[in-house]
């Protein structure tokens, strides 16, 4: 979108966690703000007119119409925390919430280098993106510390890590498994 620009590429204005969804990782998309090749935005819109705003929560509206049932459909990435996540942003500082995505975003990362059977791309992202990163990392630390896990098949080993994320997730009520979209907030 012209004129539209961030700083941080890796947590939209809105509350998404860029840094952590497929599109970004593979280079697709330069993340809210990123430059050329944005897509038209009501919210980067709506951001250009209350004072170029960083993210909407520093905006006087917030939480404006915007946010009704934002976070009920999935894109490439969750948005199931997305409101969730830019008020734990507002609440915490951005500096805090910035270190804890990057600590997400390492374990991201290592789990895609070396335990993807290519089948699980999604599925990781999803998965680091909606736990709590302590909880995600001892799931992962847990698993592949296990005695016999490095004599497993990679597949083997994908299907350890993922089932140590799923209990994970089933204990906090959480469901990792992007929701099929049916709008979507360009189209508004």
């Amino acid at each position: 979108m012209k004129d539209f620009y961030r700083d941080n590429l890796n947590f939209s204005l809105c509350g998404m966690n860029c840094g952590l969804c497929t599109m970004r990782l593979d280079g697709y998309c330069p993340g809210c703000g990123g430059g050329v090749g944005n897509q038209s935005c009501a919210i980067a819109r709506c951001s250009l007119t209350h004072g170029r705003v960083e993210y909407c929560f520093e905006c006087s509206d917030f939480p404006c119409e915007k946010f009704s049932g934002i976070d009920e459909f999935d894109s490439f990435i969750t948005h199931a925390n997305q409101l969730k996540d830019i008020e734990k942003a507002r609440r915490i500082g951005i500096e805090a919430y910035n270190e804890e995505q990057r600590l997400k975003l390492v374990l991201l990362r290592d789990l895609l280098a070396k335990y993807n059977d290519g089948r699980r791309k999604s599925f990781y992202c999803t998965a680091v993106n909606l736990l709590p990163i302590r909880d995600a990392r001892e799931a992962f630390d847990r698993t592949i510390a296990a005695r016999d896990f490095g004599q497993s098949t990679l597949q083997e080993q994908a299907d350890r890590i993922a089932s140590a994320f799923e209990e994970i997730a089933k204990a906090h009520d959480i469901r990792i498994k992007l929701r099929k979209m049916s709008r979507s907030i360009s189209e508004e």
